[in-house]
């Protein structure tokens, strides 16, 4: 389970607002990458933070709400558009940059889910490989943004129905990659990503 170790070492190292984030969204076909920033309150820590993915639909929205009341937190995007720009690394690194500089209050630590530090952090970090599964400040982001995200492509399900989006998220599962043959491309697809790309250039081959 995630603990407050990474926290502990950094408060003893001098810094005092100490921040989580994580990112969702790197895999999919469609839709943005979207990360979050988390300050926990150490007195009103919810139970039970933990690596999103080890948790439930249910138990993480009950987590995400908890965490709004008690936490100062965050929540940034990279658009499509940026990603088919920049490519889904560093539009990742930008959502989060995002989403630490939308905190209440700028930290002076960042704990980051991964093995790379974002470009464009106006202060110390340190990146964190399995981070949701270790620090509690990043398993909060990791809910917070799979939450978020989810729920924004469920509403694009509800636009563009038969990708799946509601229970796949915009990941590439078979129902998903049969729906892009079937009904074809659509304006929230990262034209970048192979699949996509292979299917709009064969519209292309077919049309010339």
């Amino acid at each position: 389970m995630p603990d407050l170790s990474f926290e502990t070492t950094a408060r003893l190292q001098g810094f005092l607002r100490i921040v989580g984030v994580d990112e969702v969204g790197r895999g999919p076909l469609a839709g943005p990458v979207t990360a979050a920033a988390v300050w926990l309150n150490e007195n009103r820590i919810p139970e039970g933070l933990n690596d999103s993915k080890k948790l439930t639909a249910t138990r993480r929205m009950d987590l995400y709400q908890e965490l709004l009341e008690v936490a100062d937190v965050s929540v940034a995007h990279a658009s499509v558009e940026e990603i088919d720009s920049i490519n889904i690394l560093r539009a990742s690194h930008l959502a989060m940059v995002r989403a630490v500089q939308g905190l209440r209050e700028s930290p002076d630590h960042v704990l980051i889910d991964g093995n790379m530090i974002c470009a464009g952090l106006s202060c110390e970090a340190v990146a964190i490989i399995g981070g949701d599964a270790r620090s509690l400040s990043i398993a909060a982001a990791s809910i917070v943004a799979k939450v978020v995200r989810d729920a924004l492509m469920v509403d694009l399900a509800g636009q563009h129905p038969g990708y799946g989006w509601e229970t796949n998220a915009g990941y590439p599962t078979p129902r998903h990659q049969a729906a892009l043959l079937d009904l074809g491309v659509t304006p929230h697809h990262r034209r970048s990503f192979k699949p996509v790309h292979n299917i709009l250039y064969q519209g292309v081959l077919a049309s010339s």
